[in-house]
């Protein structure tokens, strides 16, 4: 990948603000600030991060456009690791979009898509956990998942990485020794020796950050899936919690024909909420694709809120979806409890099997607190740890964890059963480089390309 050429970007989102950044990163950086850049002090000799106000003007007409702010970050001290120059201007887009015009003109070229990332990791100031975890502060929607990314840009992750390739390196040294040396009388672990390392230093900790995986609900939110029978009130049910008219609600059956997405921060947990069209009759075209719609939001979903209506008796499109609701994280809610209850209550425990339920009024609001507490019971187990040092791996992550814990497992049971030495080795290269992949020492340009496509332009 390119990274000789000189690239420019804005770097703060376009509309009118106080500040608009311009970020420049590159070998013509300095000679660019020096093209456009006119110190209110003459003899402009900028000092590396320190910011020097001037005027900002276009060479080609001689037109000054703005008052600003020039900063300089000499190489190896900045993001890329590049020469860099943020020019701090008003905001505005056609003021913005004039200066970046201006500085392309120079000779730098437009940035792709986190391209400046892409350039901090390339030449080595991070490593790729830590360029996603930028993604993940800029996204994170609750306090927890800005924690948990920070912990991710300072390196708790990748430290966590590096210390198994260590280990994995340490027991591959030894296998390869037992392999070079058959006859030499080195120091050799026997293999339940070699077994037992096999497990506590490589297989415990892996499942160990797997199981972390769980952690990244607060990063990413919680894909809630709002499901029941037609005008069991799920339209209702999602602006009550929304506290706003999100979604139109009436009596008229089969409202709601597409799907609605809203998310709310429900005491730190961000849930990604969607209402769905209700099951039942089918009618027309419209009607079958909603329910097909819905059938695939809920084979993704991670939490389900399942809406029945205590006005009118079980009905079998409720049992129906109570069925599809087994094997996931679901909450029963009981809605319209203002209206008469017609479910009977030993047709209800049949039907819900044990799972949990909370009784509300979408309508008057009665019951909301009790529900609030009822969904982050049914997501969190106990109050979150934020002192917690466990950065939480994202799926990528997880991925490349599950495919290098299987190769040591495969590794120590072939070392259990006498498989020859080669075999082990073969297994612990394949599992170094699945956890090289993790920190991007063994990833290869489609990955890169796919992670960085996911930046927003100028960063």
């Amino acid at each position: 990948m390119p990274t000789n050429d000189t690239i420019a970007a804005l770097a703060t989102p376009i509309g009118q603000a106080g500040i608009g950044i311009i970020r420049v990163s590159g070998p013509l950086s300095l000679g660019i600030a020096k093209e456009v850049f006119r110190p209110k002090n003459r003899g402009f000799d900028p000092r590396s991060h320190h910011l020097c106000f001037g005027h900002l003007y276009d060479p080609s007409s001689g037109t000054t456009l703005d008052e600003v702010l020039l900063t300089f970050m000499k190489a190896p001290h900045s993001y890329t690791r590049e020469d860099i120059i943020e020019i701090n201007s008003h905001s505005g887009y056609t003021l913005l979009y004039k200066i970046l015009k201006i500085v392309l003109a120079q000779g730098a070229r437009l940035a792709r898509p986190g391209e400046f990332t892409l350039r901090a990791f390339l030449n080595g100031r991070i490593d790729l956990t830590q360029a996603e975890a930028v993604i993940d502060l800029i996204n994170s929607q609750s306090e927890r998942g800005l924690h948990l990314a920070s912990l991710q840009v300072q390196g708790i992750f990748r430290a966590k990485i590096d210390a198994l390739c260590q280990n994995a390196i340490n027991v591959l040294a030894h296998v390869e020794a037992v392999i070079d040396f058959p006859e030499e009388e080195v120091d050799i672990m026997s293999k339940k020796d070699l077994s037992r390392v096999i497990e506590e230093d490589l297989i415990k900790p892996i499942q160990s950050l797997i199981e972390a995986h769980s952690s990244r609900i607060w990063v990413d939110g919680v894909n809630t899936v709002i499901v029941g029978r037609v005008n069991a009130g799920k339209s209702s049910l999602l602006n009550l919690l929304l506290n706003e008219q999100r979604a139109i609600v009436t009596s008229t059956p089969g409202t709601t024909r597409d799907v609605i997405e809203s998310t709310i921060n429900l005491d730190g947990l961000p849930l990604c909420l969607t209402d769905t069209a209700g099951f039942g009759e089918i009618k027309n075209e419209v009607e079958r694709i909603g329910i097909h719609l819905t059938r695939k939001r809920l084979a993704k979903a991670d939490f389900l809120l399942v809406v029945i209506d205590q006005s009118r008796p079980l009905a079998q499109d409720d049992l129906n979806i109570i069925a599809h609701s087994q094997g996931k994280k679901a909450l029963i809610v009981i809605n319209k409890i203002d209206l008469p209850c017609k479910i009977n209550r030993e047709a209800e425990q049949r039907a819900f099997g044990g799972m949990p339920v909370v009784r509300i009024s979408a309508l008057t609001g009665q019951g909301l607190d009790q529900l609030r507490k009822a969904i982050k019971d049914c997501i969190v187990e106990g109050e979150p740890d934020l002192s917690s040092s466990q950065a939480a791996p994202n799926l990528r992550h997880r991925e490349a964890l599950s495919d290098a814990l299987q190769f040591f497992k495969d590794a120590g049971l072939k070392t259990r059963e006498g498989a020859p030495m080669e075999i082990v080795a073969l297994e612990f290269s394949s599992g170094l480089d699945a956890l090289g992949g993790i920190t991007g020492k063994t990833t290869s340009e489609d990955v890169l390309d796919r992670i960085f496509s996911r930046f927003c332009l100028g960063k």
